[in-house]
């Protein structure tokens, strides 16, 4: 699980701001990772509060890469870096707020 203040320490190393204008929001995806024990899951939380609710004044994009990159280095999983920027986009693009679409894009770029 991921804490605010990694979060917040990841976007702040993307955008020298670092400032935080949806704090609710990253409030409300960092308290539903304990309601799984499931990685993608909750990774899912994250990124739709950051990507869709703009938890960050600027940086969104790149903290949501960082942040599924820093993640998936860190179990050790290969994946395809061109699809993960495209499933940014088509998150962003198509408003998706699923949770369970959104773990299916993060599951399609791991090899």
């Amino acid at each position: 699980m991921l804490s605010k203040k990694t979060i917040v320490k990841l976007n702040k190393q993307l955008d020298e701001k670092g400032k935080i204008i949806n704090e609710s929001a990253l409030d409300f995806a960092i308290s539903a990772q304990k309601r799984t024990k499931d990685w993608v899951t909750q990774l899912s939380y994250l990124v739709r509060a950051i990507l869709i609710d703009h938890v960050f004044e600027d940086g969104n994009k790149r903290t949501t890469l960082g942040l599924i990159i820093g993640t998936l280095d860190e179990l050790k999983f290969g994946y395809d870096a061109k699809r993960l920027e495209q499933n940014i986009i088509r998150i962003l693009k198509e408003n998706i707020t699923d949770i369970k679409k959104i773990r299916r894009l993060i599951k399609d770029v791991i090899r």
